[in-house]
């Protein structure tokens, strides 16, 4: 397989990156998290205007219909820069519409970056296990009515609407009974609590108490939702794992140059024989995350299910491994200055920290990539 970028993908990812560098700097963020809304407003901005919202979105809804290799070039510079804009929670739940082949408006208005969106698809007590679904939604005239409450939600409190799973039928852990509903925002019943999440990002708690949507918000088909809740997932791991190769490789560079100019003894510590395995080491981990997540990326929309399962499992096993040993290894050689909140390592540290525990940990792949047809121990 050929890992190296096209010339378009690699001036796209050049461009972010200047951007990044530019207005996106270290100081930049810690001002973004520290403000009330958590969020900048013209960052998001600048993020429509590069082309990377238009990128998620099909040509026929005003975007440029972007693959998910294309859209593992933007992840990649966000988790480089530690960019904390709501833009994987809108691009994850517009994937549901493109798959659903509904909501042609709101797709429009995410590509001009005028709609933010989020994914309702967690409950407490239910894990990884997004098929755990005890938010009801009971049959009334046209419409539906929801009850129940879903958390957390990855920037619930930014979004102008959500894709929320609820269920119509079957037993809470059923597969089947499975329906996908837009709500907006400003829905009557609806209550969202917004937070700060440890890794500077933000969440939120969604309260539904009869909200009232109509069967025309239905995302796919009622009671048939489990396929694309799960084949929609899957495209948000390869992308998750796509932002920490980013960080990943961002933790490695800056853990060098820390090796090159802390001196011990007289001398830079990068000298030290030991510190140079170890930098070694974490190389090797981020290239083998790199590999992997380029090939979850190209097979992610395109392979049968089973393959999908076991490839994108096999990519969050593998860069979940190398996220915890680069960050670990980062942390302990910048010493206990490494986690103040001061340093950016320590920002990385929770990042990494943060994609381990989002759509299912590498104990969760691993024994879903075990249960796939054709599985052969190695």
């Amino acid at each position: 397989m050929d890992l190296r970028l096209s010339e378009e993908q690699q001036q796209f990812a050049d461009s972010l990156r200047r951007w990044i560098e530019k207005d996106y700097t270290f100081e930049a963020r810690l001002k973004i998290i520290q403000s009330d809304t958590g969020v900048s407003q013209p960052a998001y901005a600048a993020l429509t205007e590069l082309g990377a919202l238009a990128l998620a979105v099909p040509e026929e809804a005003g975007g440029m219909g972007g693959s998910a290799e294309d859209l593992m070039i933007v992840m990649k510079e966000i988790g480089r820069g530690l960019v904390v804009e709501p833009y994987f929670a809108t691009i994850l739940a517009a994937e549901f519409f493109k798959q659903a082949g509904a909501h042609k408006p709101i797709l429009e208005r995410v590509a001009a970056g005028d709609m933010k969106l989020a994914c309702a698809l967690n409950e407490k007590g239910a894990g990884h296990e997004l098929f755990d679904i005890g938010l009801a939604a009971r049959r009334d005239g046209a419409g539906y009515v929801l009850n129940g409450a879903k958390c957390p939600v990855v920037h619930g409190g930014q979004a102008d609407g959500f894709v929320v799973s609820v269920r119509t039928g079957g037993e809470q852990r059923d597969r089947d009974g499975i329906t996908l509903v837009y709500v907006p925002r400003d829905a009557q019943g609806l209550t969202v609590k917004d937070f700060r999440t440890f890794d500077g990002q933000r969440g939120a708690d969604l309260a539904f108490a009869d909200v009232r949507v109509p069967a025309s918000a239905v995302v796919g088909q009622a009671g048939q939702g489990w396929d694309i809740l799960e084949a929609v997932t899957d495209y948000g791991v390869a992308l998750l794992c796509a932002e920490a190769v980013g960080a990943i490789e961002q933790a490695n560079a800056l853990t060098l140059d820390y090796l090159k100019t802390r001196k011990q003894f007289g001398v830079p510590i990068g000298t030290f024989q030991v510190l140079q395995h170890r930098m070694a080491d974490m190389y090797i981990h981020q290239e083998q995350a790199r590999s992997i997540t380029v090939l979850a990326a190209v097979k992610v929309q395109t392979a049968a299910p089973d393959e999908r399962r076991k490839l994108v499992s096999a990519a969050k096993v593998r860069v979940g491994k190398a996220l915890q040993f680069v960050g670990q290894q980062a942390i302990q050689m910048h010493g206990g200055m490494g986690m103040t909140n001061e340093m950016s390592i320590s920002h990385y540290f929770k990042r990494l920290t943060a994609i381990e525990m989002t759509l299912g940990n590498t104990g969760f792949h691993r024994s879903r990539f075990i249960g796939q047809p054709g599985f052969a121990a190695v």
